[in-house]
Parts: structure tokens; sequence; C-alpha cells
């Protein structure tokens, strides 16, 4: 089956987007157009939109202007954040438990200050990635378009940052945490789909506290399937 066709659609636009960003026509400093006439124009949300501006701007290759709309920054130097490959058993060990300190607190700034778009984005990409499972899809990219739809909706550029500094580390992560897993896949999904869903729920809710534990929950859950008790 076509890997490509089960990309997230904001992975999609993001490429779009850096192809349009590479052309003649938006040089550096440039304006781009309005998140409407974007949306419009790739023919998406603009939940989705936001996603893939989002990476963009945490790469550096767009900045923000408040009332002002979105510019072309000039190529951003190779970034000075990179985890870099992950070499062993123990050192996936110590990525996931990093993963839950960061990601925990990503959760609970979420549940904060997402806005009604950010919570539609969040749900949407828990949705997909339920779609996808069920017909028994790896969903890798969707898994991380989950948690990165969540830390969008924190607010904060470092934060999203972060996590696209690791992306690699977690599609392993993920990978692994589903192939080494003591149980067999199929047995893991429910529980799986459950802590997604308690994610989700507290965010929406608007309930820090709920969110920062259901992401430890999750997080830590994927470390005992991985390893045990």
């Amino acid at each position: 089956m076509d890997q490509t066709a089960r990309r997230p659609l904001s992975d999609e636009v993001y490429d779009r987007l850096r192809d349009l960003l590479s052309s003649e026509s938006f040089p550096r400093d440039s304006r781009l157009p309005a998140e409407e006439d974007l949306a419009r124009r790739f023919a998406v949300s603009r939940p989705v939109l936001r996603q893939a501006l989002a990476r963009l701007r945490a790469e550096g290759h767009v900045v923000s202007r408040k009332g002002s709309g979105s510019f072309v920054r000039e190529p951003p130097r190779p970034a000075a954040l990179n985890f870099g490959p992950l070499h062993s058993i123990p050192d996936m060990r110590a990525f996931l438990e990093f993963r839950c300190s960061v990601e925990s607190e990503v959760a609970a700034h979420a549940a904060r200050r997402a806005d009604p778009e950010a919570i539609a984005a969040i749900c949407q990409a828990r949705q997909r990635l339920e779609e996808e499972v069920a017909r028994g899809e790896a969903a890798l990219e969707t898994d991380v378009a989950f948690h990165h739809a969540i830390a969008l909706a924190s607010g904060n550029r470092f934060f999203l940052a972060t996590l696209e500094a690791f992306r690699e580390q977690m599609i392993l992560g993920i990978r692994l945490t589903r192939e080494l897993a003591g149980l067999p896949s199929a047995d893991c999904r429910p529980e799986i789909s459950r802590e997604h869903a308690c994610i989700a729920a507290a965010i929406k809710a608007r309930d820090p506290d709920a969110a920062r534990k259901a992401m430890a929950d999750h997080l830590h859950g994927g470390i005992r399937r991985l390893f045990g008790a």
C-alpha cells in the first residue's frame, strides 16, 4: 500500500508550503497570504494549515508578526537542538522518560490555552489515528501528528520546536513499543486508544492536572509495555 497516502494531511500541506517558500514569489521578508487564503488554496481546514505553519515556525522558515501575519525568514542554520540517534535499549528508555517529563507539561499547557480550533485539531488527529489503527495500518506519522497537535495547542513555540527536534526518535520509539511489547499488538490497541482518549478529553475539558496525568499515564504505559513493570 502507498505509504504517502497515509501521511497526515498537515505533513502534505507542510511539504507544499516548503515548495511555496522555495519559489521566487516569496523572497525573504515577504508576507505569506492570509491563513484563510492559504487554506482555500490547499483545500484544507484552517486547523490543518495551522499545524503545518507551526512546524515551519518551529524550524525557523517563517515568523509571525502580531497583527501583520506570517513572513518568510532567511533559511535557518542547522538546528542547534539535535538529539541524535538512539543507540541502545537503555537509551530508548531514557528517551521515553524524557518525553514523559516534557509532554506532560505540554498537555497541561494545552489544556490551559487551547482555543476551539486547536481542540478540534487534536480531536481530528486522534480520530484519524483511530481509523488507521483500526484498518491495521502502522499509523506512525499519524500518532506523531496527534502529539504535535497538542504541542501546537500549548501556544508555546519552544515546546513545538522540541517535539520537532526529536520527531525521528519519537517515530522509532512508537514503532519499537508496538513491535517489542510483551503483549500482542492487537491486545495493546484498546489500552492505547483509551489513553489517547483521556488526553484529548482532559484538554477539551481545560483541566491541566488531568491532562498532565493522562499524558504521563500514556507515556509511562509505553515504557511498561516495552520494558515490563
